[in-house]
C-alpha cells in the first residue's frame, strides 16, 4: 500500500536535437488514467505538423500502479519504453510524459531513437519541480456515545485526522487516515468497541 509518493509539482519542457529531428519533451502531473487521452490529444492539436507524439505514464489506480509506453507509430519499443524507463528511474507517480518529434531527415535507428526519446523525457524531468505527496483514506466512523473515548484513542494512536465531528445519542467523525493503516484500524476499532462502531470510506 502506497502512503505517499514523489510526483512532479507542475507541467515542464525541454527540447533535444539528434541530427536535426527535434524533440519537444513535456512532463506534467495526471491524477487518474481517464485524463492521459485529453492531455495527449492537446499536445498533438498544438503541434499538429510533428512527425509522432510518444508518451508514457504512470500513475495510481486505486491500490494498484498502472503504467503504459506508447510508440505513437514509431518502431515497436523505440519510443515509449524509454520514456516510461526515466518516469521509472525517477521513482515518479501521477506522471504524463510526452515526446513530440519533427524529423529532421535523417533516420536514427532503434537505438538512437531510443536514446533520444530518453533523453527527452529526462530533459523535461530535469527541468521539473518534484515534490512528495500524501495520499490518505476518507472515512465516516459512527459510534454509540459510551464508545467515544475508545474511539478516540485509536484515532490519534493511527494519526487519524479529524476533518469534522458530531456528538449526540451516537457520535460520528469524518477522518482521514494512511492506507496502509486502514485495515489494522478497522480491526482495532471492532475490539475496541465491541463491534459498536461502524465505518465506511467516503468521498
Amino acid at each position: 500500500m502506497i502512503d505517499s509518493f514523489l510526483t512532479v509539482e507542475a507541467p515542464a519542457q525541454a527540447r533535444v536535437t539528434r541530427h536535426r529531428s527535434r524533440f519537444l519533451s513535456r512532463v506534467m502531473p495526471v491524477d487518474a488514467p481517464e485524463n492521459i487521452d485529453p492531455l495527449v490529444a492537446a499536445i498533438c492539436r498544438r503541434y499538429h505538423d510533428a512527425t509522432h507524439h510518444c508518451y508514457a505514464f504512470r500513475v495510481l489506480e486505486g491500490r494498484e500502479v498502472r503504467d503504459e509506453a506508447n510508440d505513437a507509430g514509431e518502431p515497436h519499443g523505440s519510443a515509449g519504453p524509454p520514456i516510461l524507463e526515466r518516469i521509472e528511474g525517477a521513482a515518479l507517480l501521477n506522471v504524463l510524459a510526452v515526446v513530440t518529434r519533427y524529423f529532421g531527415g535523417v533516420k536514427l535507428g532503434i537505438g538512437g531513437l531510443r536514446r533520444a526519446y530518453g533523453d527527452a523525457a529526462q530533459a523535461a524531468l530535469d527541468a521539473a519541480s518534484i515534490v512528495r505527496r500524501e495520499r490518505r483514506t476518507r472515512l465516516e466512523v459512527a459510534f454509540p456515545a459510551e464508545a467515544g473515548g475508545h474511539v478516540m484513542r485509536l484515532v490519534h494512536r493511527f494519526d487519524g485526522r479529524i476533518e469534522q465531528a458530531s456528538y449526540g445519542k451516537q457520535g460520528l467523525l469524518t477522518l482521514t487516515i494512511a492506507p496502509s493503516r486502514l485495515s489494522q484500524f478497522a480491526l482495532d476499532l471492532r475490539e475496541a468497541t465491541g463491534d459498536r462502531a461502524k465505518w465506511k470510506e467516503t468521498h
